[in-house]
């Protein structure tokens, strides 16, 4: 086995890594892969590869999958018989052994993450190599198990134990992991920044694995979930039937100009602004979301627009319109309306209303501070007094608190994006804090409070 055998291509916003295994006679293998097949075409292509198989652990919440896409490409699927795929695959149950050409790839069921979960065990000759864990094995922790139903949080927990200690933990310690949920994951209990791992260093380190029994391991993985957003609850689904295929270049978003902008958003269309926080501070159309173009674009897309609510985006002259309609087609959002042609320089021509937010240093937060990260985040520290609304709830919190609101979060664009939404309920006194609560420390000289 080459040092290059196995390469991460990994999406910062979503926290997630698939990967490209070179399987020695020119043919790879795709693990996971999300929906935009441009870069596991490119990374192949790299390396003078053709895609032969894409390996899928488990029916995916937080991404479209990209199987089909590579399907199209020529690569054949292999994914669970348990997962009941609509689309054409290889069923592999416990046991299944793939014949890679000279590597074995061996299904191992490891259910807790998802039912139908399968981890990977990749095998050259007799010895195991790498095992792509999935959701089941993370770095410094496990996959979370309540994305199915509520009501199975407990027992795909137990579930998840089991497989753990009966299935990936009888492995060699030296054995390479090669998760599929890494840091900034949704689907992830908390971890740390590390992308891949082994057996041993998981079974030295990680908390959850030493938890010294079955109960105190629930006990420990159901206090540390947090919220998630809402599109996680469908694309299961739509991954079981399989997404429509789009081939490797995004479609174009449709030009419109301001008066038909002006026409959508007065029927209820969402205008969706991705420009950085700055510009949008300066003037933007009334009633419009913020949610600057970032890695983390997609997740706040999904998170606080209706999965059937139409977008019409407003750009800056210089952002990546592909990146936009790449970002939200990974998450299964396709209702793009179009882009607000000339941006909000057309707007201002065409004589548009437009409205402000008023930005502030970390030392000049006052008023009432609302803390809009999430609470993991607050309750490892933040302003003494500041209330805490998670971004995803601002919506619908009905904050009453005294004016002026202070919006704030990490740097500020999860901020701007919490005073779009109150500014579009009708609040009116809104600033919203360039840096985090770490800068207000270092400026007041004051600590930050733990804890609730």
């Amino acid at each position: 086995m080459s040092a290059g055998l196995i390469a991460a291509i990994v999406d910062e916003g979503l926290g997630n890594s698939s990967y490209l295994v070179d399987l020695g006679d020119r043919r790879a293998l795709v693990v996971d892969p999300e929906r935009d097949p441009a870069p596991y075409l490119a990374a192949a292509a790299e390396r003078g590869l053709r895609l032969a198989y894409v390996a899928e652990t488990h029916l995916h919440a937080d991404f479209v999958s990209g199987s089909r896409e590579l399907a199209a490409q020529g690569a054949e699927v292999l994914a669970a018989a348990a997962g009941r795929t609509a689309f054409p695959h290889r069923g592999l149950d416990d046991g299944t052994e793939v014949d890679l050409g000279g590597l074995t790839l061996r299904a191992l069921a490891t259910p807790g993450h998802t039912p139908e979960h399968l981890s990977y065990l990749l095998l050259d000759g007799p010895q195991p190599r790498a095992l792509f864990s999935g959701g089941s094995l993370l770095v410094g922790a496990v996959a979370r198990t309540d994305l199915i139903a509520p009501e199975r949080t407990e027992e795909l927990a137990r579930e998840l134990w089991r497989s753990l200690h009966d299935r990936i933990l009888t492995l060699p310690d030296g054995l390479a992991v090669y998760p599929t949920h890494g840091a900034g994951s949704f689907c992830s209990a908390p971890a740390g920044s590390a992308r891949t791992t082994t057996i041993g260093a998981e079974r030295a380190t990680n908390p959850l694995l030493g938890a010294p029994s079955e109960d105190a391991f629930v006990a420990l993985l159901l206090a540390g979930l947090g919220t998630y957003p809402p599109y996680f609850s469908r694309l299961r689904e739509v991954n079981r039937r399989g997404p429509a295929v789009y081939g490797p270049e995004p479609p174009a978003l449709a030009q419109l100009d301001a008066g038909q902008v002006r026409r959508l958003a007065d029927r209820g269309v969402a205008v969706v602004d991705v420009r950085p926080i700055v510009a949008f501070a300066a003037g933007h159309v009334p009633g419009s979301l913020s949610i600057p173009l970032r890695d983390q674009f997609a997740t706040w897309l999904g998170w606080l627009v209706g999965a059937d609510q139409p977008v019409v985006v407003v750009l800056g002259p210089s952002q990546d319109r592909a990146e936009v309609v790449r970002q939200a087609y990974k998450i299964g959002y396709e209702h793009l309306a179009g882009e607000l042609a000339g941006g909000m320089l057309a707007w201002h021509a065409a004589g548009l209303p437009s409205r402000r937010v008023r930005l502030v240093p970390a030392a000049q937060a006052d008023g009432t501070i609302v803390d809009v990260r999430q609470d993991a985040e607050y309750t490892a520290g933040h302003i003494p007094g500041a209330l805490h609304v998670e971004l995803g709830s601002v919506g619908a919190a009905g904050i009453a608190a005294a004016r002026p609101l202070t919006l704030m979060c990490g740097h500020g664009e999860r901020a701007m994006t919490a005073a779009s939404i109150l500014e579009a309920a009708g609040h009116r006194d809104l600033r919203v804090v360039v840096g985090g609560v770490a800068d207000w420390a270092t400026a007041s000289g004051h600590p930050l409070k733990t804890g609730r």
